[in-house]
C-alpha cells in the first residue's frame, strides 16, 4: 500500500483550554472550557475516546452555564 492510499490518521484532540482559569463555583466547570478540576487535571494522560467524550459535553455545559449566568431582566 502506498502513502498516498493509506488511512488518513486521525488528527489528535487538543485541550479546549481557552485561558480563561476561573472554576464557576455554581457549575464546579472551568469558565473558560466548562472542564472540571478533575478533566483538567488527567486531560495530559486521557487517551483520545475519553478526551472526544468530555469534548462532546462541552456544548451541552456551555447551554447550561449561560442560562445560569444570564443576566435577568426585569
Amino acid at each position: 500500500m502506498s502513502m498516498a492510499s493509506a488511512p488518513a490518521a486521525k488528527a489528535r484532540i487538543t485541550s479546549p483550554c481557552v485561558n480563561v482559569c476561573r472554576m464557576d463555583g455554581v457549575t464546579g466547570w472551568c469558565e473558560g472550557c466548562l472542564r472540571t478540576l478533575d478533566e483538567i487535571a488527567a486531560w495530559s494522560s486521557l487517551d483520545e475516546p475519553a478526551r472526544r467524550q468530555i469534548c462532546r459535553t462541552l456544548p451541552a455545559r456551555r447551554v447550561i452555564w449561560r442560562q445560569h449566568h444570564s443576566p435577568t431582566t426585569p
